[in-house]
C-alpha cells in the first residue's frame, strides 16, 4: 500500500495500519483490550506523536486509540472525506437589511484539516451561504477579512483598524455590523470597540465560537445566525457579545462590551455579564431585551470614531509578597499607566508602598481593581486602601480589570495631562462603571446545594 493512503501516520502506528492493511479515510473496526471501536481512520497532523491512531465514531467526535491496546484492525469501507467548504451564491434581496461581516482571524464556521491540523475558515459569503443557509433568511452579507490572527494576538494595531473600518461601514449607511473573533480575547476587543465607536447608529456583535464547525456540539452556526439576526433586526445599536446563554441551545445572550468576561475555558456558554444582568436574549426569532435602558438603533449615519491607544500600559495582578521592583521595572521600563488588581476591596501589601509614590511621583498613574470581579473597590474602609490612595492609587469602582486595562490605553492614547485621564478613566462609558450591582448581577451555581438542585430540576427537566 502506497505512503499517501497514511497521511500523517509514522512509527508503531502506520505499521499497525499496513500490517492490517488499513487506509486513512477507511471505516473500520479496531479491537482493542478497552473493547471494540467503529467508525472513520482521520489522518494525522505532522507533528503528533507515533502511538495513536485516530478514528471518528458515529456521535462525530474523535478518539486516540494507543496502539499497544490493538488486538485486531478490520476495514470495512473506504470513502475519502472532502474538507473543502461548499460555497453557493448568495442570494441577494432588496428587502433584507445590509450587514457586514469583519473577519480578524477567528473561524466563525471552518472545517478542520486532519493531516495538518489547521482550520479551513468559511468566509466569503459563498462559503457562509454553503455552511449555513439560514443567513440568506435573516440579511444580505458582505464579508470583508480585516486581517488574520489569533485572538491572543489581537492588540491596539488591530483595534484601532477596525474601529475605522466600522466607522466606514457605518457612514457609507450599513444596517448592521458583525465582527468574527476568537473567544480567547474578544472581550478586550469589546471594550475597546465600546470607546473608540460611540454613538453607533447599528447593532456592532461580536460573536466566536468555542468548538469548530465539524463537532456535533458546535455552537459555531447558531452564534453566526443570532449574532446576524441582531445586527440586521435588532433594536440595540451597542457594541455587543453575541454567544450561548445556557450550555444548551435554547438562545443566546448579547453582552454589553464593557461589562463582559470569559470565564470557563471549554463551555459553550462561556461568556458572561458581570456585576450586571446581559443585554438581551437572543433567537432566531429576534432580540428580546433583559435592561430597559440601551442605545436604540437610528436611521442617521452618524458615528464618533475614536481610535486611540497607548501602548505602553500594562496590569498587575497583585499576589501575596509580591515585590516593590515589579512596579519599579515597568516605571523603568516607559510604561505610562498601571492597572493594579487587589485582593478584597482594593488592597496590597505594605513593601509596594514606596514604588508606589515612586511611579506617581514619576507620572506614571495607578488604578485599582479587584480580583473578585464582581463588587466594588472599596478603599476607604480600612487603613491599607486609604493608605494607598494618600499615595496616589485611583480606585475604579467595579470595572473589570481587562476594561480598565483597555480604557486607559483608549485615555492616554488622546492625553498626557494626568487630570484628564484620571476624569476620563471614572466617567462611566457604556455601564463600564456602575451606580450599583443588582441583586441578580451575582449568582454562582454551587452543585449539590438544595436550592440549588431543586431550582435545575425544574427548570432542567
Amino acid at each position: 500500500m502506497s505512503e499517501d493512503i497514511f497521511q500523517g501516520y509514522k512509527g508503531e502506528a502506520l505499521e499497525l495500519l499496513k500490517k492490517f492493511n488499513v487506509r486513512v479515510w477507511g471505516t473500520a473496526e479496531i479491537e482493542t483490550s478497552r473493547g471494540k471501536f467503529m467508525g472513520t481512520v482521520l489522518p494525522r497532523s505532522e507533528n503528533d506523536d507515533e502511538k495513536h491512531i485516530v478514528l471518528k465514531i458515529i456521535t462525530g467526535y474523535n478518539i486516540g486509540i494507543d496502539t499497544d491496546t490493538v488486538s485486531d484492525m478490520k476495514e470495512t469501507g473506504y470513502k475519502k472525506a472532502n474538507y473543502k467548504i461548499p460555497e453557493k451564491e448568495f442570494p441577494y434581496s432588496a428587502n433584507r437589511p445590509n450587514v457586514k461581516l469583519f473577519g480578524t482571524g477567528g473561524t466563525i464556521a471552518s472545517r478542520l484539516d486532519y493531516r495538518t491540523g489547521a482550520v479551513i475558515p468559511a468566509f466569503s459569503p459563498g462559503e457562509l451561504y454553503g455552511a449555513v443557509p439560514e443567513l440568506a433568511d435573516i440579511c444580505n452579507l458582505d464579508t470583508e477579512k480585516i486581517f488574520a490572527v489569533f485572538s491572543e494576538n489581537m492588540g491596539p494595531e488591530q483595534y484601532i483598524k477596525l474601529a475605522i473600518a466600522i466607522g466606514k461601514e457605518i457612514e457609507n449607511g450599513i444596517d448592521g455590523i458583525i465582527i468574527g473573533h476568537g473567544t480567547d480575547t474578544l472581550h478586550y476587543t469589546a471594550a475597546a470597540l465600546t470607546y473608540m465607536v460611540q454613538n453607533s447608529p447599528v447593532p456592532i456583535v461580536l460573536v466566536g465560537s468555542q468548538r469548530s464547525s465539524d463537532r456535533p456540539s458546535s455552537d459555531a452556526a447558531l452564534n453566526l445566525m443570532h449574532a446576524t439576526t441582531a445586527a440586521a433586526h435588532g433594536d440595540i445599536a451597542e457594541v455587543m457579545v453575541c454567544m450561548f446563554g445556557p450550555t444548551s441551545d435554547e438562545y443566546g445572550f448579547l453582552h454589553r462590551g464593557t461589562r463582559v468576561r470569559k470565564m470557563h475555558s471549554s463551555y459553550r456558554s462561556t461568556f458572561r455579564t458581570i456585576g450586571d444582568t446581559p443585554l438581551a436574549t437572543i433567537t432566531r426569532k429576534g432580540v428580546t431585551p433583559i435592561k430597559p435602558i440601551y442605545n436604540h438603533r437610528r436611521k442617521d449615519k452618524c458615528v464618533k470614531v475614536m481610535p486611540y491607544f497607548e501602548e505602553k500600559i500594562g496590569m498587575l495582578y497583585y499576589y501575596t509578597n509580591m515585590q516593590p521592583d515589579m512596579i519599579d521595572m515597568m516605571v523603568d521600563a516607559g510604561y505610562k499607566g498601571i492597572i493594579m488588581i487587589g485582593t478584597g476591596l482594593g488592597h496590597v501589601n505594605k513593601p509596594l508602598y514606596p514604588a508606589i509614590v515612586r511611579a506617581t511621583e514619576k507620572g506614571v498613574p495607578i488604578f485599582m481593581t479587584v480580583q473578585t470581579l464582581w463588587g466594588y473597590v472599596h478603599m476607604f474602609v480600612y487603613d491599607t486602601g486609604r493608605d494607598l490612595m494618600a499615595k496616589g492609587i485611583v480606585p475604579l469602582e467595579n470595572m473589570l480589570p481587562e476594561v480598565a486595562y483597555i480604557k486607559l490605553g483608549w485615555a492616554l492614547g488622546q492625553t498626557s495631562d494626568l487630570e484628564k485621564v484620571k476624569e476620563i478613566m471614572l466617567t462611566p462609558i457604556n455601564d463600564d462603571i456602575t451606580e450599583r450591582e443588582p441583586y441578580n448581577g451575582y449568582l454562582i451555581y454551587q452543585g449539590g446545594v438544595p436550592e440549588v438542585e431543586a431550582f435545575i430540576r425544574k427548570v432542567r427537566k
